[in-house]
């Protein structure tokens, strides 16, 4: 007997059944995009955190936990207010910081999340008045383990942990000032990045 063609040993699929493949498809992308923008907003939230605490923005922190969120930062346990205070206090000792944040992994689960970021914060105190040579740079190595979750369709922080991995302290000269020109960082809402041109 002949072989049957290859045209004619092609039957469509029917309807039923692309429509099914379909259906699956569109739910498949419809999860992807929902847990990308999910992982994007938290991101996001991370990063403006570390805005609001270099600059000393804190409508800045505040806007990235729940009102009744908890913070475990080394010698505190606190609400936001509470916390909030305590890094305000602390940074009035300083003359700037810097938090950079990476290696961020997020497990989703629903409206909740767990994350895990690791983070090198620098924070350079004043030095004494009568010793310009006496600042110090205090640079720390943790990780932020934040529980999120969503209420209102907006993830924000429940509880942070902070863990302590590893610290340098270490002398600043005035040899390593920037020269005037240079256009500087400020601690405050007068930083470049809030302006326009």
């Amino acid at each position: 007997m002949p072989s049957e063609p290859a045209s004619a040993r092609w039957r469509p699929t029917p309807p039923a059944r692309r429509e099914a493949a379909s259906t699956v498809s569109t739910e498949s992308e419809r999860a992807l995009l929902h847990r990308l923008a999910a992982e994007s907003e938290i991101r996001e939230t991370l990063y403006r955190y570390c805005r609001g605490i270099d600059r000393r923005q804190y409508d800045l922190v505040r806007s990235c936990y729940h009102p009744d969120a908890i913070d475990s930062h080394g010698m505190i346990e606190a609400g936001v207010e509470e916390f909030l205070q305590f890094v305000e206090t602390a940074a009035a000792r300083l003359e700037r910081s810097m938090h950079f944040i990476g290696n961020i992994m997020i497990e989703l689960d629903g409206d909740t999340a767990r994350s895990e970021s690791y983070v090198i914060a620098t924070h350079r105190g004043r030095p004494k008045p009568d010793d310009p040579d006496s600042a110090q740079d205090h640079t720390l190595g943790v990780r932020y383990i934040d529980d999120w979750e969503r209420r209102d369709g907006q993830f924000r922080i429940s509880h942070r942990r902070c863990v302590f991995e590893w610290s340098k302290t270490s002398a600043v000269g005035s040899a390593e000032a920037f020269p005037s020109a240079y256009l500087r960082g400020q601690p405050d809402g007068s930083d470049p990045v809030f302006t326009r041109r």
